[in-house]
């Protein structure tokens, strides 16, 4: 087990070794030829790596891209900040009511509701995170769940917004470079969301190089101490929330989009459960790590439903082996296992 996480471990460090020393010119290839790889992925359609009930190019895009981009931002919460988030789902949700509502009553595309549906979100963060991050710990979990439930519930209870039959007949986006968005072909909503993704990665990159990440890693570390250095914690704390919830918006309106129709049943907590073992499978405050998470646990129980509802246990067998071989995750950040190394 040992020899697994050394191997793990060194992989990683040569890796991170080469691209220490490799040259801009170099790096700029590397960049190109992975991106280019991942907008290629929905061509590879063959026997091998479809699922029994759904093709690859439809588990491309849910839930495998889709849960990469909701597990960056709940990575920004949870991972970033050391923020425990139960109620991711409620900021998806209302990025896929508010295109949903605005697309049926008003004149706005798909292009023109996005902005609304992540400022929806990124309100919805403040109204919860003024409050709520003044609390710490099991109490702060237990209001971000519920936040998550009271949304669902105001939906099912809502006439105005579809009630417990929900919102059918969503348009989806117009097409765009000549590329058309149809319910049938989900590889332009792969793209669409693969684009997306990268620039909220290009951006969470940056911020976590800058001030913010710095106010982040504190706080994760320890909130008392950061404060008593002078960081300003519910202020970052709730920037934290409010980016979160920009890609939580942003996610939901994308899925809305494509599906065409939605209830508030798909919007439950066994969601925020499964983004949230995303990041702790793929290892917290790396990107790069839930990023990987959120492919795995997104493709395994699609590739597994052959077993029917036995495929369950089979996953929870997985996930049970996973966290005893690397507990921190599959690629946790670098600084906690340096420093386990060396405690050793």
């Amino acid at each position: 087990m040992s020899k697994l996480k050394l191997q793990g471990i060194n992989l990683r460090d040569r890796f991170g070794d080469w691209w220490d020393g490799a040259t801009a010119v170099q790096k700029t290839i590397f960049r190109v030829v992975l991106i280019g790889f991942f907008y290629a992925l929905p061509l590879l359609n063959n026997p091998v790596i479809d699922t029994p009930e759904t093709s690859f190019s439809s588990v491309l895009f849910y839930p495998l891209i889709m849960f990469s981009l909701m597990a960056v931002g709940l990575n920004v919460v949870v991972g970033k900040s050391g923020i425990l988030d139960l109620g991711y789902v409620a900021f998806f949700a209302i990025g896929a009511y508010t295109h949903a509502l605005m697309s049926i009553h008003t004149a706005l595309n798909f292009w023109e509701i996005v902005p609304f549906a992540m400022a929806f979100a990124m309100l919805a963060g403040v109204i919860l995170g003024l409050p709520a991050l003044r609390l710490r710990g099991d109490y702060l979990a237990i209001i971000t769940l519920g936040f998550g439930e009271i949304v669902r519930i105001i939906a099912i209870n809502t006439d105005a917004i579809g009630g417990a039959m929900g919102i059918t007949g969503i348009p989806g986006p117009t097409s765009i470079f000549g590329i058309e968005f149809t319910v049938m072909d989900p590889r332009p909503y792969y793209w669409l969301t693969l684009t997306f993704l990268l620039l909220v990665i290009w951006g969470v990159l940056r911020l976590t190089k800058r001030k913010p990440g710095r106010a982040w890693e504190a706080i994760r570390e320890d909130e008392d101490v950061a404060e008593f250095m002078g960081v300003a914690t519910l202020k970052y704390k709730l920037w934290a929330f409010i980016i979160g919830g920009a890609v939580g918006g942003l996610a939901g309106a994308i899925y809305a989009s494509q599906i065409r129709s939605i209830q508030p049943e798909l919007f439950t907590l066994n969601l925020s459960i499964m983004i949230l073992a995303t990041v702790v499978l793929g290892g917290m405050g790396n990107i790069w790590g839930v990023i990987l998470g959120a492919v795995l646990l997104g493709y395994i129980p699609e590739k597994l439903r052959f077993l029917s509802d036995y495929r369950i246990i089979f996953f929870g067998l997985l996930m049970v082996v996973m966290m005893n071989l690397r507990p921190n995750g599959l690629l946790p950040r670098k600084k906690r296992e340096h420093f386990q190394e060396k405690s050793k």
